[in-house]
């Protein structure tokens, strides 16, 4: 005996006019690659304040860098004044770790003196030689400047974090690129909560974790546990540090010498011309009657083996 069957009923939400009026986001949204409503914010200009851009420090990661520019938009796109990325560290002495939050600092820091040397301005800011991990900020009538003096006759370059879709978690290596930059004299409104060394419970920040942090400290700790505990995963994890003849208590010694390094010059290397290799010859195209020749002589083993 067969069950009758009962069809649920269903309620339609959306009309017909909803899809008729449903607009497809962004590309870039739809990819995760912009976040639209923070881009509308950190560009946008009031209109009484012709040519006068806002200015980002458009901080990015890949699997083996870190990229810093400094970039302004126009209506046709942005425009990059000036870029830095860890892959030009090993100029300045450091050929290992090229993506921690140490190396995060020295990004930031070679993109804003090379940002100043350009603009005329390295003189005159020169930023914070004793890295302490300490905000320094300059109040000037009713505005507040993240550097330690301001000059009367010109004012400092300001500029905004720009994180993308990144998560600002409290420790991120994005703030150790805002760190670097702001101590190489740049001027970006910001404060001690997302640095490493901040409790969130007690309100109170650690000054001397976060110096810890940029000169590598806990990188030196972890390579140091694993001498004691587990030499094979020292010798694999390690194995360029070893190599660079990289002891733990030399990091900080090592991150001191990469930001004197910088400070003395910041300009960009000297790109090499490109000399293609003329040795290489491509092979000529088959015509169609000798491709059509070709196929059918390779297509002969195969149909007398099935006979």
């Amino acid at each position: 005996m067969l069950l009758p069957t009962f069809q649920a009923f269903v309620k339609i939400q959306k009309s017909k006019a909803y899809y008729k009026r449903y607009q497809v986001k962004y590309r870039r949204r739809r990819e995760g690659k912009t976040d639209y409503r923070q881009r509308k914010r950190l560009c946008c200009q009031a209109k009484n304040k012709y040519q006068s851009p806002k200015y980002r420090l458009v901080v990015r990661f890949t699997n083996r860098q870190v990229i810093c520019q400094i970039a302004y938009s126009l209506i046709d796109g942005d425009r990059i004044l000036t870029s830095a990325s860890s892959n030009e560290l090993p100029r300045y002495g450091l050929n290992v770790g090229l993506k921690n939050y140490a190396a995060s600092y020295c990004t930031g820091l070679l993109c804003a003196r090379r940002l100043l040397q350009k603009v005329g301005l390295d003189d005159v800011y020169e930023g914070n030689d004793e890295v302490n991990g300490t905000v320094v900020s300059t109040t000037v009538g009713k505005t507040t400047y993240y550097v330690d003096e301001v000059d009367e006759d010109k004012r400092p370059f300001r500029a905004l974090l720009d994180v993308g879709c990144k998560t600002t978690s409290t420790g991120c290596r994005i703030f150790g690129a805002l760190k670097g930059a702001a101590d190489g004299g740049l001027d970006i409104p910001h404060s001690e909560k997302r640095f490493p060394g901040y409790d969130r419970d007690s309100k109170e920040y650690d000054a001397d974790m976060h110096r810890e942090r940029i000169f590598g400290g806990h990188v030196g700790e972890y390579m140091e546990y694993l001498q004691e505990e587990d030499n094979t995963k020292y010798q694999q994890q390690f194995a360029a540090y070893i190599e660079n003849d990289i002891e733990p208590d030399g990091l900080e010694e090592l991150y001191e010498g990469v930001h004197e390094k910088i400070r003395e010059d910041p300009s960009p290397s000297e790109k090499k011309e490109f000399t293609p290799d003329k040795s290489f010859k491509r092979k000529a195209k088959k015509t169609l009657e000798k491709a059509v020749a070709g196929e059918v002589k390779g297509m002969r083993p195969m149909m007398m083996s099935k006979h």
